[in-house]
């Protein structure tokens, strides 16, 4: 397996937490990194924002062409066939990332999982499937086509993980419907998820921001 190349924006003093940030189909590490000066994060100093640059391969959504993506995708609708081998591949690569940060001492619990659209996706898989629990899983303007999957699969460590679901409710690309469609589901499943929706796209808000520092000040504590 090939580790991920990243991004990543150390923490200044003690580093006690960290964040693993996917970005969505066709970007980069960078398109988020620029997120975190806007976050008013009360532990800031204490924590590491990792961005993780998906693998390039051929998307069908996009007429085959070359890009970075999570995975290969036909279709955003719920009736097109899921790559569960391109998923599965994408969240062992994440995997071994949260594995780098526990050998280097940060407890499983101060490791959160972010994502946008495609990467949302990801994250979320991956932490309700993760072994070791997790401090928690922001799915932003995403879906999870993998629920059926995460239903016989989740772990029991993240059976209360702590997860916010933002969306757009004008998002032209992955349908509002869709979002909530999953947020049902995981409701469905007894997970307490947060969620929110704006007046906006497939994008980030200001609001969305501080919805997104509220949930981790509740996580990440300044020592």
């Amino acid at each position: 397996m090939t580790m991920l190349t990243t991004i990543e924006i150390a923490a200044t003093e003690e580093h006690r937490y960290s964040v693993i940030w996917l970005h969505g189909l066709g970007a980069d590490g960078h398109d988020f990194e620029d997120v975190v000066g806007e976050l008013k994060l009360k532990a800031a100093h204490n924590i590491r924002f990792i961005f993780p640059n998906a693998p390039v391969r051929p998307v069908t959504l996009n007429g085959g062409m070359a890009m970075r993506a999570w995975y290969d995708i036909a279709s955003l609708t719920q009736e097109q066939p899921v790559d569960l081998d391109g998923i599965s591949q994408s969240c062992l690569q994440i995997g071994a990332l949260i594995q780098r940060e526990l050998d280097q001492g940060i407890a499983s619990e101060h490791i959160l999982l972010a994502g946008f659209s495609q990467g949302g996706m990801i994250a979320l898989h991956t932490g309700l499937c993760y072994p070791q629990p997790l401090a928690g899983v922001l799915a932003l303007s995403t879906y999870l086509p993998t629920l059926n999957q995460v239903a016989t699969t989740a772990t029991s460590a993240n059976q209360h993980l702590p997860i916010l679901m933002a969306h757009g409710i004008l998002d032209a690309v992955i349908a509002v419907e869709v979002a909530k469609s999953a947020y049902d589901g995981l409701s469905g499943l007894g997970y307490k998820v947060q969620w929110h929706d704006y007046l906006m796209g497939h994008s980030l808000c200001v609001e969305e921001l501080e919805h997104i520092s509220d949930f981790i000040n509740a996580l990440f504590k300044r020592p």
